[in-house]
């Protein structure tokens, strides 16, 4: 038999999803008829898959040590040291300004590069994660950005500070703003609204100014900042946030990202890969606005963080501007 007090991090979340972190390998079926046969219970009592934990519940386990650890995955983590540009930290979240040619997250178990690792191994040195002490929480990041777009990763710290964050960004209460030089002159700030449908095959997304079958709506707000009869140097306020928005959508307004490999214009991007050595789309997440945070992220509403443009982004619009 295998006792369990559940933690701060473990509690507010349902039974069943706790239990298929705790032992990964096993399936939803052979845990719902633990349930069912009383070999898993809660506070001394029958336990049902959708009960929520508290901090203090104590679960019990009656089931051979061999058949829980058969189900477990084992947690490795590199103690090296990782490098990573901190705009803010608190005991709660973290925010990384992550360079582009990074992953924010790898599905490859080897790939010790992307953000998630890198995050989770600078706690582990800090001594602020420890794998053996927790039981199913694991430091984790609340957005994503492409392996070529820089900017602003939020990490969480805690699984209260995670489910607080995703929270507030379902409903559109934090803000995400973006910077990146487009080809052509854009005169005046505006909305654009369409639909995009994304071809998961060829990973490129579609833009649609009335609804198609399968097409999502993307809500995109563009401020100009510079510009000039050639190029203009753009806010974009992320307002509905889907994978390859801000590049499809700005691609399908005749003004493509420079240096976008997958949307943008090949004569342009040809100039600034000779001249400035650019490889990838000049989009950088410089800045987020935190609102709608509850309970103790509370006072994180109001807070703007801004993370720097990197010097090859910076160089380039001084020149061109």
């Amino acid at each position: 038999m295998k006792e369990i007090i559940i933690s701060k991090n473990e509690s507010n979340q349902r039974l069943d999803r706790f239990l298929k972190k705790y032992m990964p390998r096993a399936s939803k079926g052979f845990i719902y008829k633990m349930l069912r046969k009383k070999r898993i219970k809660l506070n001394g009592k029958k336990a049902k898959p959708n009960d929520i934990l508290k901090e203090g519940d104590i679960l019990n386990l009656y089931l051979a040590e061999d058949t829980i650890n058969k189900f477990k995955e084992e947690i490795k983590i590199e103690n090296r040291k990782v490098n990573l540009d901190i705009v803010y930290e608190d005991e709660n979240i973290i925010l990384i300004n992550k360079p582009k040619g990074i992953l924010s997250h790898s599905d490859r178990a080897d790939n010790r590069y992307d953000v998630v690792n890198m995050l989770i191994s600078y706690l582990y040195g800090k001594g602020e994660y420890n794998p053996n002490e927790e039981k199913t929480f694991t430091p984790s990041i609340c957005n994503r950005l492409d392996r070529n777009t820089s900017g602003i990763i939020i990490g969480a710290k805690n699984f209260m500070a995670l489910q607080l964050i995703n929270k507030a960004i379902r409903e559109k209460m934090i803000k995400k703003y973006y910077k990146c030089i487009v080809k052509g002159r854009v005169d005046k700030d505006f909305i654009i609204k369409g639909y995009m449908l994304k071809d998961a095959e060829k990973n490129r997304a579609d833009i649609f100014q009335n609804y198609v079958n399968g097409a999502k709506k993307i809500e995109t707000g563009i401020k100009v900042l510079k510009s000039n009869d050639e190029y203009s140097l753009l806010e974009i306020n992320l307002i509905t946030g889907r994978t390859h928005q801000i590049r499809a959508h700005l691609s399908y307004l005749g003004h493509p990202i420079i240096g976008d490999m997958k949307y943008g214009d090949i004569i342009t991007n040809r100039f600034f890969k000779e001249k400035y050595n650019l490889y990838s789309q000049f989009l950088h997440s410089n800045r987020i606005e935190f609102n709608g945070l509850e309970d103790c992220l509370s006072y994180l509403n109001g807070k703007s963080f801004i993370a720097d443009l990197d010097d090859l982004f910076e160089k380039i619009i001084k020149e061109l501007f």
